[in-house]
């Protein structure tokens, strides 16, 4: 009989890269929000893969942000921070055009990471396979990784390689989660970051950057026809007065729209149907305020 192996594999890297791209693909859900808009990922996000003879924990991480302007940016950096104290293995991850120096306080960090350390290359799918050999040339003379992988995480080009060597790599140990579980995030937690997610995709600017989405009410009952419903009220929380008409749109369209796409998502996400209503309140620079960013979630590691 093989030995089980299982262990925390956590994913690092600066905001953008497809780190939770990446945690999408191994996983098979949709565990973390995308966009093609940076510091998307504000809480660090487990998803578990599981199979008779192994346990992948993932940990996706905010984006480690050079300059926080907020004290919510100081929040972010911990919890990507926290993910090198508590790793059986570690993966930085980078894409085209990045440039790292001996002295990056991550790769500072890393060094003293005991866990093994992978390198992986993302969206290799956009260079020709001479600068995909260039670019490990240039990483194999500034740091030393146990591996390096270049991957597509959209395209899934290497993934499979990439799992097989994490899984080789990982301790022998038991299971630290039911194998059914995918994360450790309830419910709400999704819900909230499926909104947010349609809030970057719809919204330019600074509006996605200064919302948070908070799940007030959850509910499950049926319709009529005594078909499963889940009655979720929420509210998306904005930093100023003057954003609250640019989230409404004329008429209330632009909120329409957005509570639409946002309900079909949850509908897909939790298997049944999902009656939402959609609220929005002001609180004054609340990315600064430390009582509400705990309120929030953005304490701990």
């Amino acid at each position: 009989m093989t030995n089980h192996r299982s262990g925390f594999v956590n994913i690092i890297g600066r905001p953008n890269v497809g780190k939770s791209t990446l945690l999408n693909a191994m996983v098979g859900e949709r565990m973390s929000i995308i966009s093609n808009k940076p510091q998307t990922t504000r809480h660090r996000i487990i998803g578990l893969l599981s199979d008779e003879d192994f346990q992948v924990v993932f940990s996706d991480t905010p984006g480690i942000i050079s300059k926080p302007s907020y004290k919510m940016h100081e929040a972010m950096n911990r919890f990507a921070h926290s993910t090198f104290e508590d790793a059986d293995l570690m993966l930085l991850m980078t894409e085209p055009g990045e440039k790292y120096e001996a002295t990056d306080p991550v790769l500072v960090r890393l060094a003293h990471v005991e866990a093994p350390k992978f390198l992986v290359l993302n969206k290799i799918d956009t260079l020709t396979p001479e600068k995909i050999e260039a670019w490990i040339a240039q990483w194999a003379a500034l740091f030393t990784f146990d591996h390096v992988i270049p991957i597509s995480a959209l395209e899934k080009i290497n993934t499979d390689l990439l799992l097989k060597h994490i899984i080789e790599a990982l301790p022998e140990g038991p299971a630290y989660y039911p194998k059914d579980q995918i994360t450790d995030r309830p419910e709400r937690f999704f819900v909230s970051e499926i909104i947010r997610e349609k809030i970057f995709l719809q919204y330019e600017q600074e509006i996605p950057y200064s919302c948070e989405v908070v799940v007030t009410d959850f509910k499950d009952t049926e319709t009529k026809e005594g078909l499963p419903l889940a009655r979720i009220s929420t509210v998306i929380f904005v930093s100023r007065e003057s954003q609250k008409p640019i989230l409404l749109g004329k008429n209330g369209a632009a909120m329409k729209k957005l509570a639409t796409a946002a309900r079909q998502d949850i509908e897909i996400f939790l298997d049944r149907k999902v009656f939402l209503e959609v609220h929005i309140k002001v609180r004054d620079n609340w990315r600064d305020d430390e009582r509400v960013l705990k309120h929030f979630g953005y304490t701990g590691s």
